[in-house]
């Protein structure tokens, strides 16, 4: 490949991976072009975009990026997979599919800046909350002792408002308080 292609794809990965901050690597070797199809139409309608890289092109892309971290996992055939909300929702849907999927090779994965190798460490990564649900839960935290107070202040009051009403009742009925108490 003569110098002046590498520069055009070296400059088309700077443009492309721009911003992105976590990606996965998989390997499509040994995927069926129908397959394969599927397997990107699949993952484009949830927002995420396969690009096969050239290794040594990518890791010079990478150098002093956020991605540079994926630089032990970039060997033979590699794709990345980025975009969706979060590395953890393309995590999900590329072990979905590779469940389905056996000839699809999860390598590896990064995420603020820490590598999860291998499919375990893909795996691993699907399971961690994305950043939505991990502010929901801290957010439910906090609000969990406040809800508890709310509930222990207000209950005599409620049960005090219910034995009046009661009594309310009873004296409707023609009842006297004697009889009711």
């Amino acid at each position: 490949m003569s110098k002046a292609v590498k520069e055009l794809l070296m400059r088309d990965y700077r443009s492309l991976f721009e911003g992105v901050e976590g990606a996965l690597v998989v390997s499509l070797r040994g995927i069926d072009a129908n397959e394969n199809n599927r397997l990107r139409n699949s993952l484009r309608e949830k927002g995420v975009r396969v690009t096969v890289v050239r290794n040594t092109l990518a890791r010079k892309v990478f150098e002093g990026g956020p991605l540079e971290g994926l630089a032990p996992v970039l060997e033979g055939p590699s794709a990345l997979a980025y975009g969706a909300e979060s590395v953890v929702d393309v995590a999900r849907e590329l072990v979905k599919w590779a469940k389905e999927v056996k000839q699809l090779e999860l390598k590896g994965a990064i995420l603020d800046g820490e590598l999860y190798e291998g499919s375990q460490g893909v795996e691993a990564l699907s399971k961690l909350p994305t950043r939505e649900e991990a502010i929901a839960q801290v957010v439910t935290l906090l609000l969990s002792p406040a809800r508890t107070l709310a509930g222990q202040t207000l209950g005599p009051g409620a049960r005090l408002a219910g034995a009046i009403k009661t009594i309310a009742e009873k004296l409707e009925q023609g009842e006297t308080i004697e009889k009711v108490a």
